[in-house]
Formats: structure tokens, C-alpha cells, sequence
């Protein structure tokens, strides 16, 4: 029998939901979908600096499973590059003890701890949640 999957801890959310070549119409690409996990994978690896094995630890999962998710992130990100498709940074198997939001009216990207109803940055109330706040 095959053990359920781990959900992987992801601390911070990107401050963007995506990435798009330059001189391709969005109606002509097909996009491709990195997954927060893997976006997380990127960002303590080659943006933070840290060793798959201090990467690992951090996202409470085993190194041969962060090395799985950082090589299906690299390969999307080659993929995007290469064949010329956006990146959407949705969905996975992860949890986070935040919430997440994004403000539509200003376009930042908020971490709390309690539930919004109001942006931090604008005072707008057309913010989104961004994900499920798992505590764990």
C-alpha cells in the first residue's frame, strides 16, 4: 500500500502568481504550473542559499523528496524557458501556519497570522485569500 503523501511546509508565499515571456501573446501559450512547494524548493535553494539537506529540514521533509520536488521545479522553469510557456505558481501538497493574502487593488502580497479583511498596504477589502491556512 502506498503512503499518503506529506504535506511539505511552505513559509512564504511569491510575491508574484506567475511569469510570462516577452513577445508571446498569452492567448498563443500554453502555461505550465509550478507548484508552491516547488517555488519553495527554488527560493531556499538558489535564492537563500541553503543546502538541499538545510532545505530539506525546513520544509519538514526528506532529503530524497526535496531533491524529487526541486528537480520537477527546475524542469518546468527549463521547460517555460526553452519552449516559451508562462509559469503559474499554484496548488501542491503543502501547508503553511499563515495566511495568505493578495490585495487586487494594489497588488501586494500580505503573511498573517489571523484572518484579513483589509489590506495592510492600501486599506482596500478587495484582497483574496491565497491558500488554506494548515497549521502544523
Amino acid at each position: 500500500m502506498v503512503r499518503p503523501k506529506q504535506k511539505r511546509t511552505v513559509t512564504k508565499p511569491p510575491i508574484m502568481e506567475g511569469f510570462k515571456p516577452f513577445g508571446i501573446p498569452m492567448t498563443e501559450m500554453e502555461p505550465l504550473v509550478l507548484l508552491y512547494e516547488e517555488y519553495e524548493s527554488i527560493r531556499l535553494t538558489d535564492y537563500m542559499k541553503y543546502t538541499q539537506e538545510e532545505a530539506a529540514v525546513h520544509m519538514k521533509v526528506s532529503r530524497p523528496t526535496f531533491t524529487r520536488i526541486y528537480e520537477n521545479a527546475r524542469q518546468t522553469i527549463a521547460k517555460a524557458f526553452v519552449e516559451g510557456k508562462a509559469i503559474f505558481i499554484e496548488g501542491g501538497e503543502y501547508h503553511s501556519d499563515d495566511y495568505w493574502y493578495r490585495c487586487d487593488s494594489c497588488k501586494m502580497v500580505h503573511v498573517s497570522e489571523s484572518i484579513m479583511y483589509n489590506c495592510m498596504s492600501c486599506n482596500s477589502n478587495n484582497i483574496r485569500l491565497l491558500n488554506n491556512k494548515i497549521g502544523g
